[in-house]
């Protein structure tokens, strides 16, 4: 049997078996940004060590001494050879809610399979992608190979900051270090091709809120008279941005530094054509600074987006009030050489300025977040990387520079010591983050065998 026929054999010979775990995980409502499912989240830590602890891994659950106490889980398992390559795994077993709850075609914490794809909260994001890692794990055990040392990181908050990672660094230093960090929470490139990621972006938030009256006013009485939050949030976000789409925040972008010349050729490499982008999200890539094209505005410049805004009645008919607040939730994403800190006191100055007479500005629910990285193109690990994909697609790998963020990894990599390497199988059509969120069975069987090929050649 080859090596790449390895893992779809085993999964094919315990189907039943790894799809019964999977669910039962995929069961368990770990929305980490929620106190209400702590508890959820410490049934899925325990979970995963009892999974775990047969495979020969050493396996300890921790929680901070401050904040929401989601837990962190930590295991490490010897390798063959006590001077040999050590791998870092680093996942996340937190899901974003479910809301809205009226788009789910099936139950969201109720995982259900149909043509060969799993429909579940956390299917993709990142349930599906690190049982995938860890069963291309025990494939490998079980067969008797020889492997690195593995160590593993698995935690609760990805999607809501990270703080009990975070809290928790200083006493993980010694016991992180490796030589090679493994994420699998990223995605392909188009047409299904394999792709590496040598950069992401940072990214931070914060809620924004609008004061006027003391209570809602009708807007016949006091129309054109008391001052109106709703329109008064309205042109201080649309004061963000110039009319190109470029960010008008002063400051904002003064660290920004230009890819080279060879990243941004690869970038184009590995993106969506218009007609390819316009075909997935339903629309042309027409936001962001329209003096750039879509592959530097999406990879390699960062962003100010407004996330969601609310303000008096939104409900059916007509309710003819001046609300007496307006809230909208911001998210910026920041690229290599910016300082969140920097980034955070620009968009709040801008905002503070412009605050329109006779309300009040507050800001809420501030995260400053981590910045972005990008990664050398001629790393050894990349090389070693790209080799193994190549043995799973003729095509070879791409390299891509992600717009998203997965913020915990800067700071892995600077408590490690280990190279980052960034490989997953997500698709657009996995809708993360949104209902009907879904992996495919083909994804779970690619993970595993990206998991068996590489951790063998590092072996």
């Amino acid at each position: 049997m080859s090596d790449t026929a390895f893992a779809p054999a085993y999964f094919e010979k315990n189907r039943a078996a790894i799809l019964e775990s999977w669910f039962e995980l995929l069961r368990l409502p770990t929305v980490g940004t929620d106190p209400r499912h702590l508890g959820d989240c410490a049934r899925a830590a325990a979970w995963l060590k009892i999974f775990l602890k047969p495979l020969g891994f050493e396996v300890e659950i921790l929680t901070p001494g401050s904040g929401i106490p989601v837990p962190v889980l930590v295991a490490e398992r010897p390798g063959a050879k006590k001077d040999g390559t050590t791998v870092l795994f680093y996942g996340h077993y937190d899901v974003q809610p479910e809301d809205p709850l009226s788009g789910w075609q099936t139950p969201p914490f109720e995982p259900t399979l149909i043509n060969e794809r799993v429909y579940a909260r956390g299917a993709q994001d990142n349930k599906g992608q690190v049982f995938a890692f860890l069963q291309g794990v025990r494939s490998l055990i079980e067969a008797g190979e020889d492997l690195p040392t593995l160590k593993i990181v698995l935690e609760g908050q990805e999607e809501s900051g990270s703080s009990a990672l975070n809290d928790l660094a200083p006493i993980l230093r010694q016991r992180l270090r490796a030589d090679v960090m493994m994420v699998s929470d990223t995605s392909c490139g188009p047409d299904n091709r394999p792709s590496i990621v040598a950069g992401l972006r940072g990214v931070q938030h914060f809620t924004v809120t609008l004061t006027g009256p003391a209570y809602d006013l009708h807007s016949g009485v006091h129309g054109g008279v008391a001052p109106n939050p709703a329109q008064g949030l309205a042109s201080l976000l649309a004061s963000l941005h110039n009319a190109d789409g470029a960010i008008a925040v002063a400051g904002f972008c003064d660290r920004v530094h230009p890819p080279t010349d060879e990243e941004r050729a690869l970038a184009r490499q590995g993106a969506l054509t218009l007609e390819q982008y316009t075909q997935e999200i339903g629309c042309p890539p027409a936001g962001g600074a329209q003096a750039l094209d879509a592959v530097s505005r999406g990879s390699f410049e960062p962003t100010i987006e407004i996330n969601g805004m609310h303000a008096g009645y939104g409900g059916p008919g007509s309710k003819t009030v001046i609300p007496s607040s307006a809230v909208a939730k911001l998210s910026m994403r920041l690229v290599p050489n910016q300082r969140p800190e920097e980034t955070f006191a620009a968009v709040q100055k801008h905002l503070a300025d412009r605050c329109p007479p006779g309300m009040t500005l507050a800001l809420s629910e501030v995260c400053v977040g981590a910045p972005g990285f990008r990664l050398p193109l001629n790393s050894p690990i990349f090389r070693l990387a790209a080799d193994v994909l190549q043995q799973m697609d003729t095509r070879g790998a791409l390299f891509r520079w992600e717009g998203a963020s997965i913020p915990v990894v800067a700071m892995l990599q600077h408590l490690s010591g280990a190279a980052p390497l960034l490989v997953g199988f997500g698709r657009e059509e996995d809708k993360i983050h949104c209902p009907n969120e879904s992996y495919g069975i083909d994804q779970f069987v690619r993970g595993m065998t990206w998991t068996t090929l590489m951790l063998k050649a590092l072996a």
